[in-house]
Order: C-alpha cells, then structure tokens, then sequence
C-alpha cells in the first residue's frame, strides 16, 4: 500500500505500530473529517498480517469514553477525547493505555491485541508534582526484557515512572522522573513519547518543539541517562506540515517508522503513514524523507495514481489535499507556480522503439487554462518531460512526455496561460483541481 496506507476514509494519526503474532497492529487517535479539535471519543485497531502488508483490516471500535447519543461507554468519569494510545501485552494479556483529554488517564485489558478493551484503572499513584496531575499524556509503554514495565509520557516536558507488573496500573514509589529528555537544545522535547527496546539500547522517539519531526534518543538505561541522536523523519518537508506521533517497528526484518501527515488544511484531519528506515550498528537512524511509497519498493506509473499519494506540495501556501466526499479528495487550491509531486516510481525497462510515452491528467476545470509543466527527479529546466496543456472546460488532459526507463520521481508545476494584464488578473485565481493521473505506452 502506498501513502496514506490505511484506506481513503481513515483518518488515525498518533500510530503505535505492535507486532503481536503474525500480524502488524497500529494503535492510534481517531480524527473526525472536518473537525475543528483533535481526536475522537473512540479508538479504532487496524492490523495486516506480516507476510501481506496491503492487506489492513479494521477491527472496529476498541475503546469508547462517549456513545453516539453522549452517554459515557467504557470510563464512568468523563466523555472527554481519547489521545494517543499505546498497547502492550504481558503474561498473556493485552494493555491500552490511553489518554484521555483533561481527565485521568487509564488502563484496560483485553485477551486479544485488537480489543475490545476493558477498563481497569486509573493509574494508582503517590506523585506530587507540577508535570502531573494524574493524566499521563501520551503514554508510551516498555515491557523490558525482565518483566518491569515503563510508562513514558509528557507535553512540554517529559516524565517516566514504573508500574507494577503485577496489575499493570500502580506507580511504584520512588521510581517517578521528570525531564527524561531535557526540553533545551539539542533535544528541545514537545510530546509524543514512545519507547523502544534494540539489542541492548532504549530508544524514546518523541515530537521536539518544532512538531513536524520525529526524533529520537537513546540510552542504555530505560531510565537514560538520554542521549541525542537526531530526526527519524519530517512530515514539513515540501508539505504542509504539523504535530507528529508515531514510532518504530521490525517487520521481518525490515525497521519501519510509522507517522502522520496533515490534509484538509488542518492539523486536526491527519492521515496514517509509513516509511522504510535502517537502524544501523552503531544505533544510529539516518533521516529518510517522506515518500508516496508506503509498504511498497516503487509505485507503478501506468496505474492510476490518485492525488491524494502526492508527498511534495509547495509553491502555495494555500495548496492542499482535501475530502470533498468518500470518494473524492483532489489536491485544490492550485494556482500560478504550485508544484505537486510523488516519489517514486519505476517505470521499467525500454521495450518500444518510440522516445515518447503518454500522460493522463484527470482534473476538476476552474474556468481558466494553461499548462502543466512534468519534471523528473527535480524541479528544472533540464529536468521538464513534456508540457500538457489544460483549458477552462478539461476534465482530461493528455498528451505526450519524453519516454522515462528505471525509478524516478514525479513532479508537476503549474504554470498560468493568461499573458500581459490579464496574467496578473488571473495569478491568484486557483486553475483547477487535480484527482489523479497515469502513464501510458
């Protein structure tokens, strides 16, 4: 599956990848389409198995604090937002850890990694303290190697403390810190905890201030001392950008971090995405950029490519993939000097003697023309493949680009038809709205 990797109409930010079994499961929030707050009053499980990661099945609610008619379903204290959960299984048992806004957060149990999850506990604590007030945001959770459990979690500073493996929710005394990762330079730590355990190091992988990034920092304790190490992956690169959550996970034998990216024009409508990442001998994660690719090696250019896979839109601050329904979400706002791309695709050996291929666009028409300049690898003079020109009524716009052999990125950029006064006229004005596109022979 390439990205987002979840089905169209699925909106889970805040992933916590598991491996539970033969399956890959992702914990996340639940964003509401056209919301203008952060989350649900309910959390959703989806898993794939590990031999077939384009095959992600839902597996309905997990966790509930509000029913559809406002009464409060599984927590009896409060109807508020559930944030950023985290799963962990011991002896057998599967626990969420959830955060629910402004209220305690909580402990439930279930005999299967998919839920349903039935609440235990508040965590049970003797804590006094300004970073907490009983709500552990965002936790994130380590069963060690030797059966002690840690809970991670903070929101402009961090803390930590261990729980008793016996019920899974009571904070053992004495063993509370705060300023796990120090909130100054170079670690500058936001939110978003999620612990991880390779060979012998403890990885936290966590949001610094500047929210589009995923960071990490490791230690030979998990109680740190913390070391820096650097960002995983950005989701503001050439792309509107926002909070980040998400962590790391080996799928037979491949490391994968798992994030969110935003759509709608909103930080509160993100959508779950993946990328390929190598931990290497030293512990060290080199940064990988933020691809259309998914689960997959390389996306293939002669299927349909919707718009929504696009990575790269830049050139307008405006520009943006959004929902118009269930089965529509176009890129909109497109105007004079927008860019969209994806990367990458793999187009193949050279088998035709013709030095051309033929390019698909479908559009929404906005009542103007111009045209769509197509670049390979880079936004260049040299680099531009063809020139496909579109006009107030297009729905379809076809027409020919230099032939591409090998794996390649995709870029397009749009450039306005209207000369002298009428140029300037018309530069603000949006030129159409892009749904898909596809190559062909």
């Amino acid at each position: 599956m390439a990205n987002p990797y979840l089905p169209n109409w699925e909106y889970i930010p805040d992933g916590e990848p598991r491996v539970f079994g033969d399956r890959i499961y992702v914990y996340g929030s639940h964003d509401r389409v056209g919301s203008d707050c952060f989350c649900d009053y309910k959390l959703k499980v989806w898993s794939a198995p590990l031999n077939n990661l384009n095959q992600w099945v839902c597996h309905g609610d997990a966790f509930k604090t509000r029913s559809k008619s406002g009464e409060n379903i599984d927590v009896d204290y409060s109807g508020k937002e559930l944030y950023a959960p985290d799963v962990v299984e011991k002896d057998g048992k599967y626990y969420l850890y959830a955060y629910i806004l402004e209220s305690k957060g909580c402990v439930a149990v279930s005999d299967r990694p998919e839920g349903p999850f039935e609440f235990i506990s508040t965590y049970k604590y003797d804590i006094k303290d300004h970073y907490d007030n009983g709500t552990f945001i965002d936790p994130g959770v380590l069963v060690d190697d030797d059966g002690r459990v840690y809970v991670y979690c903070g929101f402009l500073g961090s803390y930590m403390c261990e729980l008793n493996p016996e019920n899974m929710y009571e904070v053992i005394n004495e063993t509370y810190l705060t300023d796990i990762i120090p909130v100054e330079e170079p670690f500058e730590f936001f939110e978003a905890c999620s612990p991880r355990k390779i060979g012998n190091t403890y990885y936290l992988i966590y949001s610094p201030k500047n929210g589009n990034r995923l960071a990490y920092a490791t230690a030979d304790s998990p109680r740190g001392p913390f070391t820096y190490r650097g960002y995983i992956v950005s989701n503001g690169e050439d792309y509107p950008g926002g909070n980040d959550h998400g962590s790391i996970v080996n799928i037979k034998g491949q490391w994968y971090i798992f994030y969110h990216r935003m759509t709608d024009g909103s930080i509160t409508s993100r959508r779950a995405c993946v990328e390929k990442i190598n931990v290497l001998p030293d512990g060290s994660i080199p940064t990988v950029e933020m691809t259309s690719l998914g689960f997959e090696e390389s996306l293939n250019p002669y299927n349909i490519t919707p718009a929504e896979t696009a990575c790269v839109l830049k050139g307008n601050e405006d520009l943006m993939i959004t929902e118009y329904d269930i089965f529509t979400r176009p890129i909109i706002n497109i105007k004079e000097g927008s860019i969209f791309g994806w990367k990458y695709f793999d187009f193949g050996e050279d088998y035709t003697k013709d030095d051309y291929m033929y390019l698909a666009l479908n559009i929404i028409p906005r009542g103007c023309y111009g045209k769509v300049q197509v670049f390979v690898d880079e936004v260049k003079d040299e680099n531009l493949i063809g020139e496909l020109d579109f006009n107030k009524e297009s729905k379809v716009v076809k027409g020919k680009v230099k032939k591409l052999t090998g794996r390649h990125a995709i870029y397009m950029k749009v450039v306005n038809g209207y000369k002298n006064w009428c140029k300037d006229l018309f530069a603000n004005r949006d030129m159409f709205d892009f749904l898909s596109f596809v190559f062909m022979k």
